[in-house]
């Protein structure tokens, strides 16, 4: 019994991650004031990203109006839902293919099954500006260009679950996601 369970846990810990186009979503909610919106660029993965739309703040000098144009609580506007089929229950480590202007377009928040856990809040990129930048790190109050190995969502079961994504600033341009149960792995 102990050997199957180990070579299990091997199988699960080193599982291929799930990708997955930004614009594949299934539905989008809560988009009356800022809307995910299809655009195309040739350096986004198959030509195409979604943009949170309309962006009014793209810098600290522009003035930031809380449930207009940023939001810290996730899951309150512009959601985006996916459904994704896991292999195994487990710690998924989400990352996400983002391209960021400025200091005011660079965060998105993540949850799973309708639930928003602090794993997945103020993911946040830094490095990186004006190129597409693969990111996995949680803005803190003592690192707010995020820490990583923060950002993650715990399945219950294999099988079908939703993953969500919800704005946090406007402007944010996002290409992919991916999930993987590799706490060490960059795509």
């Amino acid at each position: 019994m102990r050997l199957i369970y180990l070579l299990l846990f091997t199988v699960t810990a080193f599982a291929q991650p799930i990708k997955v186009e930004a614009e594949a979503f299934a539905r989008q909610e809560l988009d009356s004031v800022r809307q995910w919106q299809r655009k195309q660029g040739l350096e986004a993965s198959g030509g195409a990203y979604l943009q949170a739309l309309p962006d009014t703040r793209r810098t600290h000098d522009d003035k930031l109006i809380k449930g207009e144009n940023f939001t810290d609580e996730p899951g309150q506007m512009a959601v985006l839902t996916y459904q994704v089929k896991f292999p195994a229950p487990g710690r998924y480590f989400v990352w996400v293919r983002a391209f960021s202007s400025g200091p005011e377009d660079n965060s998105i928040h993540t949850g799973l099954n309708g639930a928003w856990p602090q794993s997945g809040r103020r993911m946040q990129w830094c490095e990186g500006k004006n190129v597409w930048t693969w990111a996995s790190k949680q803005r803190t109050a003592a690192n707010h260009c995020g820490e990583p190995g923060k950002i993650w969502l715990d399945v219950p079961s294999a099988g079908e679950h939703t993953v969500q994504f919800s704005l946090r600033e406007d402007g944010f341009r996002f290409d992919q996601f991916l999930l993987t149960t590799d706490p060490n792995y960059k795509p």
